[in-house]
């Protein structure tokens, strides 16, 4: 049985039976127990030739934030219905569960991207547990009628608004309020963060509430392949926000230490501890190796546009990027704050119980 006592950023981790956890561009859950639900994307078999994308959602139980217990797919694919939102070859990921107190149900939105049709969109699924059955309520759904991209749903702890935030596909991010039963949107929204096109456009928005105050934590566009994230801060999720840089400012590769933030989780019990949850979604791409980003902002520039967009579909070795990510690792660090402005620091290994308990 594989134990551990501490975090180890960009390690192969290991879940209690010794296989590698597959809960990518994940969140966690605090249950009514105390323990905690790490659920993502299950990666197992995407593997090169595999034409598999996903192979459905996957939940770990742990009490300690070290240790994980697999719970299996909670949201499983849909192998023999190739129409279906949760085939393994459709592109689904990044799920987000919320609990709708109006309905008693727990909604989980999954993003689906279609290259051949050219749109990104969400599939929203329901259930009594949050460990499901999931039931699909709606599929290609188009929040605004916008092209809808990586996400976040966040409630807001101070207001009880619920909101998604996303990338409107290669422009900016837009926040829209939803519905009492979270599966749709109430028509008021607010855009922020507009840029001309990939890499800047942000995506990957990571939402925390601090002190009355709203954090996003986003990441440019360039695919698989890492790249400097961005914070901001508001007194209100629909903004203005105030960007306040990057939160890897020590990072001399400028790129997030080989990672993607997908969200940030509050500890429940230790005073003031955030915990930026990241995905190492190429870890055999060397850090010193060129940055994608940087060459993808310079062809941006140049108006080859193009060519930027196929920098990031790129390869590791002779593998398209995305058919390594089984093999993706995880890169968790807690956040600390000068002033409004989250920063992250490298660090080897730490522990929960660093952090004071909360009074």
């Amino acid at each position: 049985m594989t134990t551990y006592e501490e975090f180890r950023p960009g390690e192969v981790w290991l879940d209690t039976s010794g296989e590698r956890i597959q809960a990518h561009g994940g969140s966690i859950l605090t249950l009514e127990d105390g323990s905690f639900l790490w659920y993502g994307e299950n990666k197992e078999r995407t593997v090169p030739g595999a034409r598999v994308w996903h192979w459905g959602m996957r939940a770990y139980r742990s009490r300690d934030l070290y240790n994980w217990e697999d719970l299996g797919t909670f949201i499983p694919p849909q192998p023999d219905d190739p129409s279906s939102p949760l085939h393994p070859a459709q592109m689904a990921d990044r799920p987000h569960i919320l609990y709708s107190s109006a309905t008693g149900s727990y909604v989980c939105w999954i993003k689906v991207m279609s290259p051949e049709a050219g749109v990104q969109e969400m599939t929203i699924l329901v259930a009594d547990d949050v460990l499901g059955p999931y039931e699909v309520v709606r599929t290609g759904f188009r929040p605004l009628g916008m092209n809808a991209g990586d996400f976040d749903l966040a409630l807001d702890p101070d207001t009880g608004r619920a909101v998604v935030v996303f990338e409107k596909v290669h422009t900016e991010l837009i926040v829209a309020d939803l519905t009492d039963d979270l599966t749709d949107v109430t028509g008021r929204w607010s855009s922020h963060f507009p840029h001309p096109s990939p890499p800047w456009v942000r995506e990957a928005p990571a939402f925390f509430r601090r002190n009355g105050r709203s954090y996003l934590i986003t990441s440019g566009t360039s695919g698989y392949f890492p790249n400097p994230s961005e914070a901001a801060v508001a007194d209100d999720i629909h903004g203005p926000w105030t960007v306040v840089g990057d939160v890897h400012p020590s990072d001399a590769s400028r790129t997030s230490f080989g990672s993607q933030i997908s969200s940030v989780f509050r500890h429940p019990t230790r005073s003031d501890l955030y915990i930026a949850l990241g995905d190492r979604w190429l870890p055999r791409l060397h850090l010193s190796a060129p940055a994608v980003f940087d060459r993808m902002a310079e062809l941006a520039s140049a108006g080859d546009l193009d060519g930027a967009l196929a920098l990031s579909g790129g390869t590791v070795g002779e593998v398209p990027a995305e058919q390594t990510t089984w093999q993706a690792d995880y890169v968790w660090l807690p956040i600390r704050f000068d002033g409004n402005r989250p920063v992250i620091e490298w660090r080897d290994s730490w522990r929960v119980e660093d952090f004071e308990r909360s009074r």
